[in-house]
């Protein structure tokens, strides 16, 4: 990695640099489901709609985040997290003023294309902006930075939509663009990584095809299970799926290195990380518009509601993390999973129109506590046996699965929800909200049993490559979402 150094910058600076830029994208990403209720009613959008302003985002996260950090390995990371920082704030901007359903789904999926530039990289231009001495310093205050734009999210979100509008949570994007676009200019340097041909072969494969799936489960119940649109859009998809796993077996420079599955660990780690995605926040996606639609609570009643469920990974999380240095990966993250699960199966089991908020925050605040079990120890588990080399693809590869898991889970569980006759209105939400919580705590619980196959006990201090020397394993911070 080449690393100008002629130009010292004040360590707070870089941060800020690096850092802003990553919390508008974190903000992003659960502050719109506040404010789902409120545009379905302004622009008269239908639960399919509401799908894709949520996964249109999810989507083009995913599929490009990884070709994101080849072109800034190629092209300077600076110069890529720059232009990504560009098209977030103006797709923002286009989000705001947007004015039907599909004008604000397409500037969700830009939206998001500049998140996929903007994760992935800030954490890499952080850590080569200070020295080794301050770097864990520098790196922890960029993680509690990440971890607070999730957390406060739907507060925030709740708290714009209700004494602005909807629009306003997007419009406050714009000037934070505008501070952070000259600042990355000024404090970050700009590093490059091995310039390897870009896999666009294996983009256009792996985003129509995810695309195709999703589609394909979103329209189902509208269209009909065995109509020529979805059996051709789920056919379509898995087709072109196929395909990139192929690809990708026989690319030079693949955008998604299959070699790194044949570690126990990091495959486990993924799988945990799509279920886990799929489970709670397709159910998170039923429940947030429970309390504004069924109970009548505003946005901000209901993001203040959530906040045992939101803030608890903030002090799990990194108690988690010294702890998983001694218990091992497998411990925390099978009981996150179980509490999930519990908390899940607890919330469908007493959900109704009139339940009280007092038998509501003690499975949210569950919730929360088996989110942070999970967090920090799914990152070690996936970086664990990879060469230092290979961190960012790994870190990017996990980060992609788990943003696939949670377009996959809003669509299949909104899908159980509109089938069992779900509509967005006081009287006919309850009875079909059940059934779609009941799938996501079943998949949360297959989530653990499968988090049992992870490796036992600590963690290697080191692992032995093919030449024999010994090579230390880097416990560093993936840059993951912490959805």
């Amino acid at each position: 990695m080449s690393v100008p150094t002629a130009r010292r910058v004040p360590v707070w600076l870089a941060i800020i640099a690096a850092s802003l830029p990553m919390f508008m994208a974190t903000l992003d990403n659960l502050v719109v489901t506040s404010a789902l209720p409120v545009i379905a009613r302004d622009l008269s959008a239908s639960i399919e709609q509401l799908q894709w302003v949520v996964n249109a985002y999810t989507l083009s996260f995913a599929t490009l985040m990884l070709m994101a950090v080849a072109l800034g390995d190629r092209l300077g990371r600076r110069s890529v997290f720059f232009a990504g920082a560009i098209i977030f704030t103006a797709a923002s901007a286009a989000s705001a003023l947007a004015t039907e359903p599909w004008m604000l789904i397409a500037a969700r999926a830009v939206q998001g294309a500049g998140a996929a530039a903007l994760l992935p990289l800030s954490l890499t231009l952080l850590a080569g902006s200070v020295s080794e001495r301050l770097r864990p310093a520098a790196i922890g205050i960029w993680g509690g930075i990440s971890g607070l734009g999730v957390a406060l999210g739907p507060l925030i979100g709740g708290a714009v939509v209700q004494g602005w509008n909807w629009q306003a949570i997007f419009w406050l994007n714009v000037p934070l663009g505008v501070i952070a676009v000259p600042l990355i200019l000024f404090a970050l340097p700009n590093s490059f990584g091995d310039r390897v041909r870009a896999d666009i072969v294996g983009l256009l494969l792996a985003a129509p095809g995810v695309l195709g799936i999703v589609y394909g489960i979103v329209r189902g119940n509208d269209a009909g299970w065995d109509s020529a649109e979805v059996l051709l859009s789920l056919a379509a998809g898995s087709v072109l799926l196929i395909a990139f796993v192929f690809w990708e077996a026989r690319a030079t420079a693949p955008l998604l290195p299959l070699r790194l599955f044949r570690d126990r660990s990091f495959t486990v780690a993924n799988l945990v990380g799509v279920t886990f995605s799929f489970g709670i926040f397709g159910a998170v996606f039923i429940l947030i518009q429970f309390l504004q639609v069924v109970q009548g609570h505003t946005p901000l009643e209901a993001g203040v509601m959530t906040m045992p469920w939101t803030l608890a990974p903030m002090v799990v999380a990194p108690l988690t993390g010294l702890v998983s240095s001694r218990t091992g990966t497998r411990l925390p993250i099978v009981v996150g999973l179980v509490l999930l699960a519990f908390s899940m199966g607890w919330i469908a089991a007493t959900l109704s129109a009139t339940v009280p908020y007092s038998e509501l925050w003690p499975p949210f605040l569950l919730a929360g506590i088996g989110m942070g079990l999970v967090f920090a120890p799914s990152s070690t588990a996936v970086l664990a046996n990879m060469r230092p080399a290979d961190h960012a693809k790994a870190s990017g590869t996990n980060s992609t699965l788990r943003e696939v898991g949670v377009a996959l889970g809003v669509a299949v569980l909104t899908a159980v929800f509109t089938g069992a006759g779900g509509t967005l209105t006081p009287t006919g939400y309850v009875d079909a909200a059940i059934p779609a919580v009941w799938v996501g705590a079943s998949v949360l619980a297959g989530a653990a049993v499968i988090a049992l196959a992870l490796p036992s006990g600590r963690r290697r201090a080191e692992r032995r490559p093919a030449d024999g020397a010994a090579e230390p394993v880097v416990a560093e911070p993936a840059p993951v979402l912490a959805d």
